[in-house]
C-alpha cells in the first residue's frame, strides 16, 4: 500500500514537471503572439538601463511611433547597415553565419530579427544560454510576425545613444526633428552608430562614423533606395514567404 502511494506520488510529480515544461515552451509563443498587435511599452534593454542608471546618466528617452511615421530613408538604412538579406531569410542569415565562423567570430552575423529577440526579451552578453534563448525567440518572431512588424519593433527598441531608444527619440535627440522627417544622410548616420551607440554619435560623428555612413549610403543605393522596401512592405503575415 505504501509502495502504491509512493508510485502515485511520483506520477503526480512527473505530470507537474511535464506541465511546467509545456508552459515554458508555450509561454514565449503566447507573449510573441500578443506583441504581434500590442506595442511593448519597454524592452528588456530599456529596463536594464533603468535599473543600472546612475545619477549622472541620461534620462531614458523613448516614444513609440508606427512604422508609417518613420522615414523610409531610415528604414532602408538600417536594413543596409544591419541585415541586407532581411526580406529573404527566415530569421537567420546562414551565409553571414558561415562567413563569421570562417573569420573566427571577428564579425557579427545577427539579423534584425535576432536583434529584436535580444533587445526586447533578453540581456547583453555572449553566453551560450542567451544565444540559445535568442534563437528560440527568433523562430517565434519570424513565425508569428510579418517582416513589417519586425522592422517596426526593431526601429522602436534599438538604442541610438546612451538611454535613447527608438527612431523617434533618436531623431529628436540627434537632429531636433521627428522620425518621419529624417533625411538620407541623417538616416545613414543613425544606422552607422547602431553597433555601439555608447561610443559612436550620429550628431557628432567621428571619422569612422562618417566613413561608415558613406558605406551605408552606397549599400542603400545597391538595394534600390527606398524602393527596396517594397520587398518588406509587400509581405503579409499570411504570405510572407
Amino acid at each position: 500500500m505504501a509502495r502504491a502511494r509512493a508510485k502515485r506520488g511520483r506520477g503526480r510529480w512527473r505530470r507537474w514537471w511535464w506541465r511546467l515544461l509545456g508552459l515554458l515552451v508555450l509561454l514565449p509563443w503566447l507573449v510573441v503572439a500578443v506583441l504581434r498587435w500590442v506595442d511593448p511599452p519597454l524592452s528588456a534593454f530599456m529596463l536594464g538601463y533603468l535599473l543600472q542608471r546612475g545619477a549622472d546618466d541620461p534620462v531614458l528617452q523613448h516614444e513609440w511611433v508606427p512604422l508609417a511615421s518613420i522615414s523610409p530613408h531610415l528604414q532602408i538604412a538600417v536594413i543596409a547597415a544591419e541585415d541586407q538579406r532581411f526580406a529573404e531569410h527566415a530569421g537567420f542569415d546562414l551565409p553571414a553565419i558561415r562567413d563569421a565562423v570562417t573569420e573566427g567570430g571577428r564579425r557579427g552575423a545577427s539579423t534584425i530579427s535576432q536583434q529584436v529577440a535580444k533587445n526586447l526579451f533578453l540581456w547583453p552578453g555572449r553566453s551560450w544560454l542567451r544565444k540559445a534563448l535568442e534563437a528560440g525567440l527568433t523562430v517565434c518572431i519570424e513565425a508569428l510576425w510579418s517582416k513589417e512588424r519586425i522592422l517596426e519593433v526593431y526601429l522602436n527598441v534599438a538604442e541610438f545613444a546612451p538611454g535613447v531608444y527608438g527612431a523617434q527619440a533618436a531623431a529628436r535627440h540627434h537632429f531636433g526633428r521627428d522620425a518621419d522627417c529624417i533625411e538620407p544622410r541623417q538616416a545613414a548616420l543613425l544606422a552607422a552608430v547602431l553597433p555601439n551607440p555608447h561610443r559612436l554619435s550620429a550628431s557628432r560623428p567621428s571619422a569612422y562614423v562618417l566613413r561608415r555612413a558613406r558605406w551605408i549610403e552606397r549599400q542603400v543605393g545597391q538595394l534600390g533606395g527606398v524602393a527596396g522596401l517594397a520587398r518588406v512592405h509587400g509581405q503579409t503575415q499570411d504570405g510572407m514567404r
